[in-house]
């Protein structure tokens, strides 16, 4: 009897080994060679799970996105407001082991995926679990009297996602520790503070 292969399964499987190749070895380590010896298997047979090693750069993009959505999900749960936003910016934010790692894996990743063609899942490497939730915070932050009642909400989260992507960048070129990146979250929402 064949068996029977979760092919979502096994296609986390390959981007997550990618991702723990990337994290030890840094992007000149990544290959297809170096992803099936992570999972223990031939490299062939990582194509019958993707269409090119481009593909695999994509999904493991998206893997990093999943895990980063599951993690802001699980700290902010029952949370409002300024200690919801806080607790989101920490899961992208390089502040800890996870985020630092992630920051330095996500940058390398940024070159290759702008220099891909355009795939239908594209939109995948994006935050949107971040940015509804960030949006949910803020709108949160003025109802409970946090921040001021004009604060413009539209710009604050652009510059919040702005930030997100800024300081994974300086976390990569020069290294900070997590008050830094963190000072720069409280220099955004300082000025409009009930």
């Amino acid at each position: 009897m064949p068996r029977v292969v979760d092919h979502d399964a096994r296609r986390r499987d390959i981007a997550a080994a990618l991702l723990a190749v990337a994290a030890r070895d840094g992007h000149e380590g990544v290959n297809s060679r170096a992803v099936a010896r992570e999972l223990g298997v031939a490299v062939g047979s990582l194509w019958h799970y993707f269409d090119g090693f481009d593909d695999v750069i994509r999904a493991a993009a998206a893997e990093v996105t999943r895990r980063t959505e599951e993690r802001i999900r699980a700290a902010t749960e029952g949370l409002r407001g300024v200690a919801r936003l806080d607790a989101i910016m920490r899961e992208v934010l390089p502040v800890d082991a996870t985020t630092r790692t992630e920051a330095h894996i996500v940058v390398g990743f940024w070159g290759r995926l702008a220099s891909l063609a355009p795939a239908e899942d594209a939109s995948a490497a994006t935050l949107p679990l971040w940015r509804t939730e960030t949006a949910e915070a803020l709108a949160q932050a003025v109802e409970d009297g946090e921040l001021r009642p004009d604060a413009p909400l539209d710009d604050l989260l652009a510059l919040l996602r702005a930030i997100t992507y800024g300081q994974q960048i300086v976390e990569v070129a020069e290294p900070a520790d997590a008050a830094a990146h963190l000072r720069v979250l409280t220099a955004i929402l300082d000025p409009w503070r009930a």
